[in-house]
């Protein structure tokens, strides 16, 4: 299998895998749901969930803000709301030491972003195959200034390639957006997270997976920028592929009257 991800992969001897540990699962997501999260924080303000799919293969694609989200994303989206659990994949640096530890028996698995493995590419394919659901943070680290950051390509490259492995998989892309009222969360900080509805991986498969990739990952970053009320920059409008039949009505208004050449849609 060729992922057509940029950059230089390398292949890895031994395969890449991820588990929820039988143990440790049903102890630190309750933990830190009923006990951790609410002692710690404000408010956590959760819209969207209806958005949610309950079935099926999905990759969770919210902003990165803080290392907070690893717990709050399945709080807002976890096996308490859609009776799922989620599979992370996360940098390399993250799966070190007492943290990785943990990462390892909740589903996590690492992937270098600046040279990703084939076999780590590989497992999120197969993660998406077996119909679960994926969280992949699409900005690439954590920026704490609340804007919307350039995202990278991997997220939507591993969607269509998965999307390509079965017939019919059906991926689904759901955006999600974090934000906290204290860029650094401290005691007391307020949490809004807004979960969109998904996207469709497989409007965007028209045949030339580069280029089926670079829509995805715009419209995806549009979606993005709708959640957090941020304006959309010129690059966005002049890339924008059927962004129009993807934002809520008042972007789509915008972005439909700022572009500069045909959208491109997906076929009927």
């Amino acid at each position: 299998m060729v992922f057509p991800f940029s950059g230089k992969s390398t292949e890895s001897v031994a395969a890449v895998n991820s588990r929820f540990s039988p143990w440790l699962t049903p102890i630190v997501y309750p933990l830190a749901h009923r006990l951790v999260l609410p002692l710690y924080f404000g408010d956590i303000a959760v819209t969207g969930q209806e958005h949610l799919p309950t079935e099926g293969p999905v990759i969770l694609a919210p902003t990165h803000r803080a290392r907070w989200d690893a717990i709050l994303v399945p709080f807002a989206t976890g096996r308490n709301v859609t009776g799922r659990d989620l599979r992370f994949m996360v940098s390399a640096d993250e799966v070190r030491g007492v943290q990785g530890w943990f990462i390892r028996r909740l589903g996590g698995f690492p992937v270098n972003t600046k040279r990703p493995t084939i076999a780590s590419l590989r497992h999120g394919v197969e993660v998406l195959e077996n119909k679960e659901m994926l969280v992949i943070f699409p900005e690439g680290g954590i920026f704490r200034d609340n804007e919307v950051h350039p995202l990278k390509p991997g997220l939507a490259r591993l969607a269509i390639q998965a999307e390509l492995s079965q017939p019919n998989l059906n991926v689904k892309i759901v955006p999600i957006n974090l934000h906290y009222s204290d860029p650094y969360p401290q005691w007391g900080t307020d949490v809004k997270i807004q979960i969109d509805r998904p996207l469709q991986v497989a409007d965007y498969c028209q045949g030339n997976a580069k280029q089926d990739a670079k829509h995805l990952t715009v419209d995806l970053e549009l979606r993005l920028r709708a959640l957090s009320g941020q304006p959309v920059p010129a690059r966005e409008l002049v890339m924008a592929s059927h962004a129009k039949d993807n934002l809520p009505a008042a972007q789509s208004t915008y972005v439909q009257q700022r572009c500069v050449h045909k959208p491109h849609l997906p076929a009927s």
